[in-house]
């Protein structure tokens, strides 16, 4: 479902360009006969965010989950869902955008028809492999250098 493109990541001089990267609506019309998962993922290097385009069938739900790190934007794109959230249950149609703050609790239950959204966040470091002393220094700093 992605939108071919040139690709060319940038112009002569290295800078980036915008770039056409999915057809939401196209995702969308695919409905019922679309597996659960996600149907698209921002995957372009260098990127700063995260985004995910998501379908669940009807009856389907993401648990009760709380995110301790990152704000998550949800958008629907098609279909009903239902937001639960510590302030009760938020009914979610085609064109909501929901702010999820970071410490949030929540769960979504799709709707008799399923749901399709788009989720943004800001993409989380990936793990990186340090020498072993690198602990050693994070452990006294911790400790405010006296290894205590």
């Amino acid at each position: 479902m992605a939108v071919e493109d040139s690709g060319s990541s940038g112009t002569a001089a290295g800078s980036p360009l915008p770039r056409l990267l999915c057809d939401t609506a196209e995702l969308v019309s695919l409905g019922g006969d679309t597996p659960a998962g996600a149907l698209w993922k921002l995957a372009e290097p260098g990127r700063q965010l995260d985004a995910n385009v998501v379908r669940l069938p009807a009856g389907e739900r993401v648990d009760t989950h709380t995110e301790p790190d990152l704000d998550v934007l949800l958008l629907v794109l098609g279909g009903e869902a239902r937001l639960d959230s510590a302030d009760g249950g938020h009914l979610l149609r085609a064109g909501s955008l929901t702010w999820l703050p970071h410490g949030s609790t929540r769960a979504v239950l799709a709707g008799p028809d399923g749901v399709t959204y788009l989720t943004v966040h800001r993409r989380r470091p990936g793990m990186r492999i340090q020498p072993p002393e690198a602990a050693e220094r994070l452990r006294r700093s911790l400790d405010g250098g006296d290894g205590l």
